[in-house]
């Protein structure tokens, strides 16, 4: 069992509520680079919801676009959430953080980033094909395959195993925080496109924290991966 001295900074607890409250805290102490970060994606995201709005209007010709727009989001846009996550998660930790570490994916543990958010995707779809409550569960119990992946350079298997152990017994604090994030959501539409940014960033930092929370109170399990400790 991997374990972390605890972070006296905030009061942290894998908890809905808690996690929401670090994560406001921190949103405000790095406002600016998560913004800054938080409107890059967005913008390098697009290509991937116009593609999609277009297939909404599918006439034949498009196909080539559609082809571009899986490929963009499979090999640019998807990796690059897994890194975005990870820089919330820094900042959550109170480390400095710069505009190119949402792209730092690229030089480390790229296709195991591809690949988890490929399986993991389809494993959520075929959860929620399944009468919609097993893809709640699986969307809850492997949200934090991105942080381990990135932060701890896990192999897409390990991820997933180790995000199941860690989730164990926090699946309902979880699934209470996608509860929540969607009347923020739903808050940040009501004050148009900056109350989305910031209702996006909030939501980030608060996944970031219960992730971060769960590793301080019970460590991380061990698996062959090759991050530091």
């Amino acid at each position: 069992m991997v374990t972390i001295q605890n972070d006296e900074r905030y009061d942290f607890y894998p908890d809905a509520g808690r996690s929401y409250s670090i994560g406001w805290k921190v949103l405000w102490v790095y406002f600016v680079e998560l913004l800054v970060i938080s409107i890059v994606y967005m913008v390098l995201s697009g290509p991937v919801s116009f593609f999609q709005w277009k297939m909404d209007h599918f006439e034949w010709f498009l196909v080539p676009l559609a082809f571009f727009g899986i490929v963009y989001g499979i090999f640019v846009a998807g990796p690059i959430s897994y890194s975005v996550k990870l820089v919330f998660l820094k900042a959550v930790r109170g480390e400095r953080i710069e505009i190119k570490d949402m792209f730092s994916v690229f030089q480390k543990n790229y296709w195991n980033a591809v690949v988890a958010n490929i399986v993991v995707g389809v494993i959520i779809g075929l959860g929620i094909v399944m009468l919609i409550v097993p893809g709640i569960i699986f969307a809850c119990r492997l949200a934090f395959v991105p942080y381990l992946v990135m932060d701890h350079n896990m192999d897409v298997m390990d991820a997933l195993r180790t995000s199941w152990d860690m989730t164990r017994g926090y699946g309902w604090q979880i699934f209470f925080m996608g509860f929540m994030a969607f009347f923020i959501a739903i808050l940040g539409l009501i004050a148009f496109f900056v109350g989305v940014i910031i209702a996006v960033m909030w939501i980030s930092t608060a996944f970031a924290a219960i992730y971060y929370a769960v590793v301080l109170k019970d460590g991380i399990p061990e698996m062959r991966y090759t991050g530091e400790e």
